[in-house]
């Protein structure tokens, strides 16, 4: 497949994608219509949120292709580079509390708080993957930097 097609084939599926992410919010919505049920409610505000994030990115893969090409370089990750470290530390801060509570209530039969804590905890290791992830593209667009 030619590069042309291939960028055509990708934006067509951050479209289709997209319309996937506005029926997922408006499900959301309609289950929270349906219920005051915190944990519930709780639960599809984040699965709602996190679809209107997918969105967004859906749409930046798709400009990228569209309008302007993506370019990151290497003075821009070094300008931000220490304050990107010490947001890991803060990450890693709020991991260690996580896991801290979780093991606090292993095994106590609290499961809604549990079902929570594990979220925050994959939220929070995701967060920690996207950031050193910076450093892989830094080192892949300049191996030698």
């Amino acid at each position: 497949m030619k590069t042309k097609e291939l960028q055509e084939k990708i934006v067509k599926n951050m479209k289709t994608w997209q319309k996937i992410e506005d029926a997922s919010v408006a499900n959301t919505g309609a289950i929270m219509e349906k219920t005051d049920n915190p944990i519930i409610r709780t639960v599809m505000e984040i699965i709602q949120n996190d679809s209107k994030m997918h969105y967004r990115v859906q749409q930046f893969i798709a400009d990228s292709f569209e309008k302007a090409s993506l370019s990151l370089n290497i003075d821009e990750l070094n300008a931000i580079s220490e304050m990107v470290e010490n947001h890991l530390q803060i990450e890693k801060r709020m991991v260690g509390l996580v896991k801290e509570s979780l093991a606090a209530i292993q095994g106590k039969k609290m499961l809604v708080q549990e079902y929570l804590l594990d979220y925050l905890m994959e939220d929070e290791e995701k967060h920690n993957r996207l950031l050193e992830n910076l450093g892989k593209i830094k080192s892949g667009i300049y191996p030698y930097a």
